[in-house]
């Protein structure tokens, strides 16, 4: 099942962050700002997902932007990525624009 909504897919993204999915990243990743490969770092262990805000990004928008904190431990250090991503509807699926 496809994410509806920006936010579902951010939070797709980041379980498959959790679990090491790379191609399911890649694939949920725009074209345009797609790498070619990402390199997990599998000593990362991601701990939470907290979205801090969501800006459109419905079932009927085209774009949307999720404001997020994703919470992990690096060996012994607690830290955070905080984002705020970009998210743009194509085709009716939603792909991972950029980050600002």
């Amino acid at each position: 099942m496809l994410p509806e909504t920006a936010e579902q897919l951010m939070r797709s993204r980041y379980s498959a962050f959790v679990l090491g999915l790379e191609r399911y990243l890649l694939a949920t990743w725009h074209e345009s700002t797609r790498p070619k490969e990402l390199g997990l770092d599998a000593q990362l262990r991601w701990r939470g997902l907290e979205i801090i805000s969501t800006r459109a990004g419905g079932a009927t928008a085209s774009r949307g932007v999720v404001e997020f904190a994703a919470h992990y431990r690096d060996g012994r250090h607690e830290a955070q990525q905080h984002e705020v991503s970009t998210f743009v509807k194509q085709d009716g699926a939603w792909y991972y624009l950029d980050a600002l």
